[in-house]
């Protein structure tokens, strides 16, 4: 019985404690600033995704995500945030890749990589899930059909 009441009393602190998002300034590709704060401050659901236009995976996840981005849009209200963590000698190739590919993200560039540093971001594609300002859901990796496990999570926290 001691185990029951550890295990809720666990479970009651972790959801308390939902990490926030970091207080950081990124820029979209039409060099606007961004807070990423303000930005994830919204009781819609926010999908950030962290990806390079040298990662495989990366590209793959957000391929299959905008094949149903617009559905997703419809039924969940749900917005994707892809954040390209590019440096200096590759971001050049993010506009022409997101302009090729189509793809209706709104999207930041990490240059220095501020915020995946600050959210200790190591593997990629990263994705999270926000609601309210507070990571609610993440993951790393992608393999094909992982979107399908990503939209349930949307789901779940859509109102």
């Amino acid at each position: 019985m001691k185990n029951i009441y550890l295990l809720v009393l666990l479970m009651v602190i972790s959801l308390s404690n939902a990490q926030e998002l970091p207080n950081i300034t990124l820029k979209s590709i039409d060099e606007q600033s961004v807070n990423i704060q303000e930005l994830a401050n919204s009781d819609t659901v926010k999908v950030f995704s962290f990806w390079a236009t040298w990662c495989v995976p990366c590209i793959n996840e957000l391929d299959a995500i905008s094949e149903v981005y617009e559905e997703w849009q419809d039924e969940t209200n749900v917005e994707i945030i892809a954040i390209s963590t590019d440096d200096s000698r590759t971001k050049k190739r993010v506009t022409p890749l997101v302009n090729g590919k189509g793809w209706e993200y709104q999207i930041l560039f990490d240059d220095n990589q501020e915020l995946k540093r600050a959210l200790n971001i190591t593997v990629m594609p990263y994705v999270i899930v926000v609601k309210n300002g507070k990571i609610i859901h993440q993951h790393t990796g992608y393999t094909p059909g992982s979107e399908d496990a990503l939209y349930e999570v949307i789901k779940k926290h859509s109102n």
